[in-house]
C-alpha cells in the first residue's frame, strides 16, 4: 500500500495537538466563589426552534441549571429578546425560581452584550467565571460567550441547556465556541465540577442529582433500599 504524505493534514494535526496541550495547560476549574450563571433568552417562543435535543430532557436541563445555581448559591442573571413578541417571556419555571435576580429584558438586541444594562448586572455579580446557556445557540449563546470572554471573562457554556434548529448547526457554534477559547460542558459535569467533593453535601447532592437524572434517582432508591435491608 502506497502512503503519500499531506502537508495541509500534517499541519492541522500539529495545531490540534498544541490546542489541546495548551487547554490541559491552562485548565482553571469552576469555583464556587467566582462563578455566576447566565440564562440567556429561554423563552417560550423560542424553546419552540429546538430540534437538535428532546424537548422534554432539554427543559429537564434547563431546570436542574437553575437547581444547581439555587443549590449552591451562585449570582443569577436572566435575560429575554423582545419577549412582547413571538419570542414570548421567559419559561415561567426557570423565572420563578429567581424572583429576587436581575432580570433583563432586551427591547432589540440579538447579542446580550451589546445591552448596557445586561453588562451592568454581569459586573454586579463581581464574579469573573460565566456558565451560560440559551436558545438558541448558534445566536443568543455563542454571541455573548465571545463577547464577554473578549471582555476578560472565563466561560463555560452548558450545552444541554442550550438548543438550536439541528445538530449540524450545533456542532458548528460547538467549534466556534471552542475555538474562542469557550469551555463546553454538560449540566451534571457543572454541578460536579462546583462540588468538588461529594463530603461537602452527600445527601444535598444526591436530592440535586435525583430530582433530574431518573437514573440517577433509582440508583439512590436502590441503595438507599439495600442500606434498610440490612439495619432491619
Amino acid at each position: 500500500m502506497r502512503v503519500t504524505f499531506n502537508f495541509a493534514t500534517a499541519l492541522v494535526g500539529l495545531l490540534s495537538i498544541a490546542s489541546y496541550a495548551s487547554a490541559a495547560k491552562d485548565y482553571n476549574r469552576l469555583n464556587i466563589s467566582d462563578a455566576a450563571v447566565l440564562f440567556i433568552d429561554h423563552q417560550v417562543g423560542l424553546f419552540n426552534l429546538v430540534q437538535d435535543t428532546n424537548p422534554d430532557s432539554f427543559k429537564n436541563t434547563i431546570l436542574a441549571v437553575g437547581d444547581t445555581a439555587k443549590f449552591f448559591d451562585l449570582k443569577v442573571v436572566l435575560t429575554t429578546s423582545r419577549e412582547d413578541g413571538p419570542n414570548g417571556p421567559m419559561l415561567p419555571e426557570l423565572k420563578a425560581k429567581f424572583p429576587n435576580a436581575p432580570y433583563v429584558a432586551r427591547p432589540g438586541q440579538i447579542n446580550a452584550w451589546d445591552d448596557p444594562e445586561f453588562v451592568k448586572a454581569v459586573e454586579a455579580t463581581g464574579k469573573k467565571q460565566l456558565i451560560i446557556s440559551g436558545i438558541v445557540t448558534d445566536v443568543c449563546v455563542t454571541f455573548v460567550s465571545l463577547s464577554a470572554k473578549a471582555a476578560g471573562y472565563e466561560v463555560f457554556v452548558v450545552t444541554d441547556a442550550s438548543g438550536t434548529f439541528n445538530e449540524a448547526i450545533r456542532d458548528a457554534s460547538w467549534s466556534r465556541m471552542e475555538a474562542g477559547g469557550i469551555q463546553l460542558m454538560n449540566w451534571f459535569a457543572v454541578a460536579c465540577e462546583l462540588a468538588r467533593d461529594w463530603r461537602m453535601d452527600l445527601e444535598g447532592l444526591a436530592a440535586l442529582f435525583g430530582s433530574h437524572i431518573p437514573t440517577y434517582k433509582a440508583l439512590m432508591d436502590g441503595y438507599n433500599g439495600a442500606v434498610a435491608s440490612v439495619k432491619h
